[in-house]
């Protein structure tokens, strides 16, 4: 297995285009009774990191609070056995709560997720800022990086 292994890893470079090109991560934290806890969010990559935003007072927040670690995954081909790809980061989270980043990130939200992005009106400028007093951004900071891309082996296991 060793030799395939090797042969599915993606290069830092397939990585960060595998990320830009999916829109979802699972992040998962310890919940309050020591049990996984898997929530699927929208994120953005900001200096070779992911990131995401979430409300202050949401369960995941609290548990990122107790206990910093997370398991990110982003995932694609799970149609075909073949196009299997994904990475998964072993990742110590930072918890942002000024408001200017996390505004920043809302406002990146819209290019990433709205169809066409665009600039944001003053409207929805002042909507996010009423929406940043209530969130904070979590940045996942990589400790341990697995990747795969079936596709590099042709269809030959």
């Amino acid at each position: 297995m060793g030799n395939k292994r090797s042969q599915i890893e993606m290069s830092e470079e397939e990585i960060q285009a595998f990320l830009e090109e999916e829109r979802v991560a699972i992040v998962t934290s310890f919940g309050p009774r020591g049990w996984p806890h898997s929530m699927p969010l929208w994120y953005q990559v900001t200096d070779g990191r992911i990131r995401s935003w979430t409300f202050r007072k949401s369960q995941k927040v609290k548990n990122l609070e107790r206990d910093p670690r997370a398991t990110v995954l982003v995932e694609a081909g799970y149609d075909v056995y073949p196009e299997l790809r994904g990475v998964m980061y072993e990742a110590e989270t930072v918890i942002h709560d000024d408001p200017e980043i996390v505004l920043d990130y809302g406002l990146g939200s819209i290019e990433r997720y709205s169809p066409g992005g665009g600039e944001p009106d003053e409207a929805m400028i002042e909507a996010f800022r009423a929406q940043a007093a209530k969130r904070v951004v979590l940045e996942f900071i990589p400790v341990h990086t697995v990747t795969w891309d079936h596709r590099k082996l042709g269809g030959v296991y």
